[in-house]
């Protein structure tokens, strides 16, 4: 499911758009190239600092290494113009071997990830980390076209304007490809 995930995952981003400003900021500082926040078939717990969230998302796929992904995430503050982060959640877990789509509830955006691979399926399961701010997020959302064409093929997604977040993600999965 990660070839499927990383397939669905970032056509499927849900991106909310922001109150106000429309400025550009270059790419995201990852860090080392060579940190990611997993190695391959291992579990992963990632959380942006508080008051920032997740703006960009890197991943690396490996069909030797299990069909299993790197992962690497950037973090940036929110918009002064969304307020004070007031509670921050875990939502459910998407099991893995199965097809989901989620958004974070309560107006939520994301600033962080949560993942366990298991083998048995090839596949991981996912929860993601949520915060809500003290003045809310408009609502007009939609999938963002930003995905690799092939499972395979290697990610890096960013939102390009400091307006724009992640609100979630979704996948497929394919008992075929994993």
């Amino acid at each position: 499911m990660d070839l499927v995930l990383l397939c669905v995952f970032l056509p499927l981003v849900t991106v909310a758009w922001g109150q106000y400003g429309d400025y550009y900021y270059g790419p995201y500082n990852y860090g080392d190239n060579d940190e990611w926040v997993n190695v391959y078939r291992q579990g992963f717990n990632f959380q942006c600092p508080h008051g920032q969230v997740i703006v960009a998302v890197r991943s690396v796929f490996s069909k030797k290494e299990g069909s299993d992904r790197l992962w690497n995430y950037a973090c940036m503050p929110a918009a002064q113009s969304l307020g004070e982060p007031t509670e921050c959640w875990w939502e459910e877990i998407n099991r893995a071997g199965t097809e989901w789509y989620q958004t974070c509830s309560n107006n939520g955006l994301v600033a962080g990830f949560q993942s366990q691979y298991f083998p048995s399926v090839l596949d991981r399961e996912w929860q993601f980390y949520c915060c809500r701010y003290s003045r809310r997020c408009p609502y007009s959302c939609w999938l963002t076209t930003e995905y690799p064409g092939h499972y395979g093929e290697d990610m890096d997604m960013m939102m390009y304007t400091y307006d724009h977040y992640i609100r979630g993600a979704t996948t497929t999965f394919s008992a075929v490809h994993r």
